[in-house]
């Protein structure tokens, strides 16, 4: 499934590759899509984007000399969501939503969802249940997790956490792997006991009223980890977003430390999601779901997140 990474790639992608070209036309739904129709036509408009966690929103302006108004359209990616930028000859068959250039040969910026998984709106608004960014509204991340640990969601292991989109905005399967291993944390340990620590202390100066200060740490800490490993993804290298090539997902597969690596244990969370760790699993452990060690060799990448390959990803 996209994460937060494969989201801002989208977006980089889309700005680098549509940037200042002219879209004419109406836009184009499949007959087959139970999404929306987007009701926007212009003779001459441009395109941005812009992610937000595990959203996108693209933008349509239209030319000054025209009445219309700007239209935002927010995308979620399900399981297999990602955009490509073709020459109309070359349109992918699951292409779900479709942008036409002016002028020829014409290109077309489709909406590429072979299981149909994903989902787009007509807003300019992102969605309500979300938090902010982990990649990109770090501060407001962070502070939103600290100041609602008594949620209920913290309740759960921290596996499970993590992949809650209110507070982990961007985070996902592969990410939560990697975040906890090299922390060492069991996947299976209760979210706020992991997170109570990282509050900011009180202290306090003669006379001078108190505040809050964060000690300093050698290496970063859970929250931190949120930031940095997916900003890591998106520093990779190569051309950034390009779902076809082959050296965007070795790389990938070098990077990983410990999902889907070969000597790992697994556990199903309480969601049926896998998460692959190492050590103990923790106390919040499904009783009967221990899988051992994953031993054999990755033979093929249908694992790999959307971004890292156009195969997409199985239920792991």
């Amino acid at each position: 499934m996209p994460e937060g990474p494969e989201l801002f790639l989208n977006s980089r992608y889309i700005n680098e590759e549509c940037g200042g070209l002219l879209f004419s036309g109406k836009v184009e739904k499949s007959e087959v899509s139970k999404n929306p129709e987007v009701p926007f036509e212009s003779d001459r408009y441009l395109i941005s984007a812009v992610s937000r966690g595990k959203e996108l929103r693209l933008t349509l302006t239209p030319l000054k000399q025209e009445a219309q108004e700007p239209m935002d359209i927010i995308f979620r990616f399900g399981m297999s969501g990602n955009f490509k930028f073709v020459p109309v000859s070359e349109m992918p068959k699951h292409a779900h939503l479709r942008f036409y250039t002016r002028g020829s040969p014409p290109r077309v910026l489709c909406f590429v969802d072979f299981r149909r998984f994903g989902r787009w709106e007509v807003s300019s608004s992102w969605q309500v249940d979300r938090g902010p960014c982990v990649m990109l509204e770090y501060e407001k991340f962070r502070e939103n997790v600290l100041r609602n640990l008594s949620d209920k969601a913290f309740d759960k292991p921290i596996c499970e956490a993590l992949l809650n989109q209110k507070f982990f905005n961007g985070v996902g399967n592969y990410l939560r792997a990697e975040i906890l291993y090299r922390l060492k944390i069991p996947p299976f340990e209760k979210a706020r006991t992991v997170l109570e620590d990282l509050k900011p202390q009180e202290q306090s100066s003669g006379l001078t009223s108190r505040k809050k200060v964060k000690p300093k740490q050698e290496t970063p800490d859970l929250l931190e980890l949120c930031h940095l490993v997916p900003m890591e993804v998106v520093n990779l290298g190569g051309k950034g977003y390009d779902p076809v090539r082959t050296s965007d997902y070795t790389m990938f597969l070098e990077w990983t430390q410990c999902y889907f690596v070969p000597g790992m244990q697994t556990l199903r969370d309480a969601n049926g999601r896998t998460i692959w760790f190492q050590g103990t699993p923790g106390p919040m452990a499904p009783k009967g779901e221990y899988w051992g060690l994953l031993g054999s060799p990755v033979s093929d990448f249908s694992w790999i997140p959307i971004h890292w390959v156009a195969k997409g990803a199985n239920s792991f």
